[in-house]
């Protein structure tokens, strides 16, 4: 068995993107790989075959590998709900809210977690592709480290170290983690990946020998960037607004600090015909054809901002006007008359009064539902697959309406 950890520079260096790559290509070769992160900060996530919930990366990267994504590939996941804490899943399954001294405390139960889905990966596939999180280098990251150097070294892995050129400082990035690193850690790094390069490699060339010779350790390879390579994103909302052609469809997203699973909306984003906008914090929603509300991670929270903005205003106006409207999860939970949460998962314990556009009310509860579902388009008679994640718990007369 052999595992193999691709660690970053920094967030959105490429980890995600390369480990996907050397997923699909070893199965290409007929080897049998397993995707695996130990712990994932994300909003984004996916429901598994086997009923729990894991990043949705590590989701994509399955794909890749020609699995179905389980637990085992994510064992932590962090989704934060507020600037300080974040709900913790340990192997699927939610197991409270903490702060940030309260997970630290934690650690060692989340350790204990993420080893045993590793060793059970190891006895099911030949290769184990490891993506790291963030940076190794975050020194005050370092005690308890079970995201990238403190999981190598726990399960005595080899690493690939990938930057973003794309950026600048691409060397500085490099040369100053593997400073950064303790001895031991700094001989696990086999070699570097650049990623995002655009322009003539010859003229890179000079940059690479210099780094072979600083460091003793090989340029592996550098990436081109890819300009139109659509992978669901780990967390960042794509806020790019490509220009389209034979624009039919005009849609709305404001955007919530808590905004979850956004990589619902790449179909529409992707699509020739759809003009999709994500509207940030202080602007007008424009006109519109249809608003989608994004699902929410802290519905209430959220919910207070969007009406901060002046965001429900303009709604009615728009729905006074002829426009359509769409709630996904958390948002569709905002469309109703109210959302109580009494035993304060999403935050202070207590109740907000929804916008009062559909005749039903939500209730959060402790045990989250988790479910992969099928069915068949109304229009066309397309067979569809999707997910339910959600803790709320809607009941009213209009749900018993078409």
């Amino acid at each position: 068995m052999t595992t193999l950890m691709v660690q970053g520079t920094t967030s959105d260096a490429g980890k995600s993107t390369l480990v996907t790559a050397l997923c699909r290509w070893l199965r290409r070769q007929g080897v049998s790989v397993a995707p695996f992160k130990p712990q994932n900060m994300a909003l984004n996530s996916a429901v598994t075959a086997d009923g729990g919930e894991i990043g949705r990366a590590q989701a994509v990267q399955a794909q890749a590998a020609g699995l179905s994504p389980h637990t085992d590939m994510n064992p932590v996941l962090l989704k934060p709900n507020s600037d300080t804490g974040a709900q913790v899943i340990i192997q699927g399954r939610a197991v409270g809210n903490m702060n940030a001294v309260a997970y630290h405390g934690y650690k060692r139960v989340a350790r204990a977690a993420v080893l045993e889905s590793h060793a059970r990966l190891a006895l099911q596939y030949p290769v184990v592709m490891v993506e790291g999180a963030g940076s190794p280098a975050e020194i005050n990251l370092r005690a308890g480290d079970i995201a990238n150097m403190g999981f190598a070294e726990a399960v005595d892995c080899p690493v690939i170290l990938i930057a973003d050129i794309d950026k600048g400082g691409v060397f500085a990035h490099l040369v100053g983690t593997l400073e950064l690193l303790s001895d031991s850690e700094r001989a696990r790094v086999k070699g570097f990946v650049i990623n995002r390069f655009r322009g003539d490699i010859a003229l890179l060339q000079p940059g690479l020998d210099w780094l072979e010779q600083r460091t003793g350790k090989p340029v592996l390879g550098v990436l081109p960037y890819l300009m139109d390579f659509h992978l669901e994103a780990e967390d960042a909302v794509q806020v790019l607004q490509p220009d389209k052609e034979r624009e039919v469809l005009r849609v709305a997203v404001p955007v919530l600090p808590r905004i979850s699973n956004h990589t619902d909306f790449d179909p529409l984003r992707l699509h020739p015909q759809v003009d999709l906008r994500f509207i940030g914090p202080g602007q007008e929603i424009p006109p519109a054809d249809l608003i989608i509300l994004p699902g929410s991670k802290s519905v209430r929270a959220d919910l207070a901002r969007l009406r901060e903005h002046g965001w429900d205003a303009a709604i009615a106006r728009h729905l006074r006007y002829g426009g359509k409207l769409l709630g996904i999860c958390g948002g569709l939970q905002m469309l109703g008359t109210r959302i109580d949460d009494p035993h304060g998962l999403e935050g202070p314990a207590g109740g907000s009064a929804g916008l009062g556009l559909l005749d039903y009310a939500t209730v959060l509860e402790p045990e989250k539902q988790l479910r992969n579902v099928h069915g068949r388009l109304a229009l066309g008679d397309l067979p569809v697959s999707g997910y339910e994640i959600h803790a709320g718990v809607s009941a009213g007369p209009a749900l018993a309406r078409p």
